[in-house]
């Protein structure tokens, strides 16, 4: 569908014969946050802004190709992680598919009721999740009986951001994992490896350098065609875990096929071939 694949070209988007997507190709990495003050919550327009993006046959869903006009009314880019964070958000069970139920407890929770309050709260949770920055800091009592001028209100309630804050890694992982089941299709217990790539360009490769590489690699190799929930959590514990020159990468740890393949790969490339190669019995 749609949103599938504009998910699965993100992976490929520097081939010059990609045709072009003018709603949301053109629009910068890192766009400024909108400048209109947020609004006040109210149920009232969670459910107003709902029926804008609701499918026109079921009205009670927003599908792909509605959520990608959401995303881009908003100024949350296609390409980037946000229209993901936005899917576990509201914990929704299929790519590109927001049910009312999932919507309306979402906005609820986070006292989201406008564009432009969704487009701060995604780009606040973009960079606790997937950047090395310090996390908005939590007011104490101390600070706001210490100020003058009382802080005035946050944009939507940070009581979720505060409990990822205490530890990115688990609030992560936590996402990493709820994407593989948005990701499957139906009863499948897979996930297209287009789809994997494209995820995992756009969460592991920011953090971790190395899957690029590894994506590079499936991509040569073209023999993959899908990913089973094994290989998705492993591929994380082998980020996190295996430094990028692969010197405490242990080949009988009981990895996926595939990153013992490409750990191969990785140092056949730079020369470093595994000794069985260069004795005589070779």
């Amino acid at each position: 569908m749609l949103f599938t694949s504009l998910f699965c070209c993100r992976s490929n988007s520097h081939h010059p014969d990609d045709p072009a997507e003018p709603s949301s190709s053109t629009q910068k990495q890192d766009p400024e946050p909108p400048t209109p003050k947020t609004e006040p919550y109210n149920a009232a327009d969670v459910q107003s802004l709902f029926k804008a993006y609701a499918d026109g046959d079921d009205p009670d869903t927003i599908n792909a190709e509605n959520f990608e006009r959401l995303c881009t009314d908003a100024n949350v880019p296609m390409e980037g992680p946000m229209p993901l964070i936005l899917l576990w958000h509201t914990d929704a069970q299929d790519l590109g598919t927001i049910k009312r139920d999932q919507w309306t407890k979402a906005m609820q929770d986070s006292q989201i009721s406008s564009l432009v309050t969704l487009r701060i709260f995604l780009g606040d949770m973009e960079e606790l999740l997937l950047t090395t920055k310090p996390p908005i800091p939590q007011p104490s009592v101390t600070s706001i009986k210490g100020n003058k001028k009382p802080p005035g209100p946050p944009p939507y309630d940070r009581t979720q951001y505060y409990l990822y804050a205490r530890d990115r890694s688990v609030a992560f992982a936590k996402l990493y994992s709820a994407l593989f089941i948005i990701a499957k299709t139906g009863q499948s217990r897979n996930i297209d490896i287009e789809i994997a790539k494209a995820f995992w360009s756009v969460l592991l490769a920011p953090l971790y350098p190395i899957m690029t590489e590894v994506v590079e690699y499936i991509t040569e190799k073209g023999s993959y065609k899908a990913v089973n929930k094994d290989v998705w959590s492993m591929m994380l514990e082998f980020c996190k875990s295996v430094n990028p020159n692969l010197d405490n990468y242990e080949a009988d740890g009981a990895w996926p096929t595939l990153i013992d393949d490409f750990v191969a790969w990785k140092k056949e490339r730079s020369g470093d071939k595994p000794a069985a190669l260069t004795t005589d019995e070779a």
